[in-house]
């Protein structure tokens, strides 16, 4: 006899659980399995079924009946649904044209890709299969995922990846967008560290820890003009919120600034370091990017960033090139969701 699950229970009324209760009942044993399964979509000669969908969805249809508010869980539901059997589209697809092409994995292929996802992420196969409850997936799904992957990674090698050509004009145009910023007069564009010392109660002079700021400062200052990158050492070591942006306060015009700031930033040129400077609670210093003349404050070395943008675009035309391939197969495809 199918149970009905407790998911189904949250949205279907009282009345309607009785109803489909009773149906499942009195009705025959096939007449049963359809209420249970059925296929939701038709792609070429493949079919697919509402419990493959359920079973892809699982963990994300479990986080939305726990978190969406009773009124909308019905709609998130089938938004939802309708996002995994998108996917589950796109998968017969790639499964069906490397069927064409002789593509295959190995088993050998796949478990070694899943021992190198689990050495990867410092888990034991116990606690693998623990993330994986958690997350509301089963094993046999998870490993229909990862050869899926490996599937479209070798499809991607022959179909995809010998038409991306990453050309050294591209990369200049998006270092030009993303790593240089133009800064208007009558402004200087900073950088800042800072370290700051707190009394210690049991030394009421301050000095020992007012002591240990100097030295933290002393010494990543001596870092930065040994040449190391200022924005990187800012987020390893400052102790200000600007860390978390490598030290990066944008622009100040000269009457904007404290005094402290103001007596060390002035006689900056860009790309100078400025000295040590006591603030009420700490130590802070500054590398000019731009001065009050304005221009191009250059966010980083170009050389320095060329292959990080050269990744990152490949990363981008990659993933239009694979959504392009996809359009394709889907336009000379029978696809109809039932």
């Amino acid at each position: 006899m199918k149970v009905l699950s407790v998911a189904s229970m949250h949205f279907l009324s009282f009345s309607g659980a009785v109803i489909l209760l009773i149906l499942t009942l009195v009705l025959p044993g096939n007449s049963r399995a359809e209420l249970v399964d059925r296929v939701v979509a038709v792609v070429n000669d493949d079919v697919i079924t509402m419990s493959e969908v359920n079973e892809e969805g699982g963990g994300f249809f479990q986080k939305i009946i726990e978190q969406a508010p009773a009124a909308e869980l019905s709609a998130a539901l089938g938004r939802a649904r309708e996002e995994v059997l998108d996917g589950l589209i796109d998968k017969k697809l790639i499964a069906q044209e490397a069927a064409k092409q002789n593509v295959r994995v190995t088993e050998a292929e796949l478990e070694a890709a899943l021992q190198q996802m689990i050495i990867g992420n410092n888990m034991s196969p116990e606690q693998f299969r623990d993330q994986l409850s958690n997350m509301g997936m089963t094993e046999e799904v998870y490993r229909n995922n990862l050869k899926n992957q490996i599937l479209q990674s070798k499809l991607l090698n022959y179909e995809v990846r010998s038409k991306i050509v990453i050309t050294d004009d591209m990369i200049l145009d998006y270092y030009d967008t993303h790593y240089t910023k133009h800064v208007g007069q009558g402004g200087y564009y900073l950088l800042q560290m800072g370290f700051v010392w707190k009394k210690d109660p049991g030394d009421p002079s301050g000095i020992a820890t007012r002591l240990e700021a100097r030295n933290k400062a002393e010494r990543v200052h001596s870092l930065v003009e040994s040449g190391q990158d200022f924005a990187t050492l800012a987020k390893q070591f400052s102790e200000l919120p600007s860390a978390a942006d490598g030290g990066n306060i944008g622009t100040f015009r000269k009457e904007e600034m404290a005094e402290y700031m103001r007596s060390v930033v002035t006689s900056l040129v860009p790309g100078q370091v400025s000295e040590i400077v006591e603030t009420p609670d700490g130590y802070q210093f500054f590398k000019l990017l731009s001065s009050q003349e304005g221009g191009i404050v250059f966010q980083a070395p170009y050389e320095s960033s060329k292959e990080e943008i050269k990744r990152t675009l490949y990363e981008i035309k990659l993933k239009e090139e694979f959504d392009s391939w996809v359009k394709k197969m889907k336009e000379t495809a029978y696809i109809k969701k039932m």
